[in-house]
């Protein structure tokens, strides 16, 4: 299954990567290859860096890597929960944590030339695949950063369990997806409004 991207940040994209539609559990990096495919698909490693890490790493590195992704996924998730309710606290012990995931990212900064207009590009070195755990904590650090712990939501769907950043103007989202849980949401409060009797 391809990942979904409609969570608007790649660190709850990350997140998104384990969901249960319909309360069956999906896993979308269960082995190493697919947290790469993951990787590509979230704009967070061009394809040709997947290509060099892929070069220089083995299978059995990416699996450990992907095992390593699964926990921090589970971990980040309990915090991003516990940070949404109260934004304030110190939360020492995680930020301790998130900082030794963060000293193992491997990437710099290029100046580059985009359509004309000069642009500041961050590369990736692909040096290692544990690196990818460094790419993760940096995205989980950004949206504690640059995020408003109010407007990061879980999907109000039946049995939904998708994260998302409620970018709409009045803050007012409540559904990963409009076209998906939204319109289900509204499918069963009409058959509920029809069954009430008159």
């Amino acid at each position: 299954m391809k990942p979904l991207l409609l969570a608007g940040h790649p660190a709850l994209e990350f997140l998104n990567t384990a969901m249960a539609p319909n309360g069956a559990p999906i896993e979308l990096i269960g082995d190493g290859n697919a947290l790469l495919e993951w990787f590509v698909s979230a704009g967070l490693l061009d394809p040709a860096a997947a290509a060099q890490l892929r070069r220089r790493c083995s299978a059995a590195a990416f699996d450990e890597v992907a095992a390593e992704a699964r926990k921090v996924r589970s971990w980040a998730a309990g915090w991003l929960t516990r940070w949404r309710a109260n934004p304030d606290a110190r939360y020492e012990p995680e930020l301790r944590r998130l900082n030794e995931l963060l000293m193992r990212a491997n990437d710099y900064r290029q100046l580059t030339r985009d359509h004309g207009e000069l642009a500041i590009v961050e590369r990736r070195r692909g040096d290692d695949a544990a690196e990818l755990i460094g790419v993760i904590a940096v995205q989980i650090a950004d949206l504690l950063v640059n995020t408003q712990a109010s407007l990061v939501k879980r999907c109000e769907g039946a049995e939904c369990t998708l994260w998302f950043v409620d970018r709409t103007k009045a803050h007012r989202r409540r559904f990963c997806s409009a076209t998906a849980c939204g319109n289900r949401d509204k499918v069963a409060a009409f058959r509920a409004r029809q069954r009430r009797p008159s």
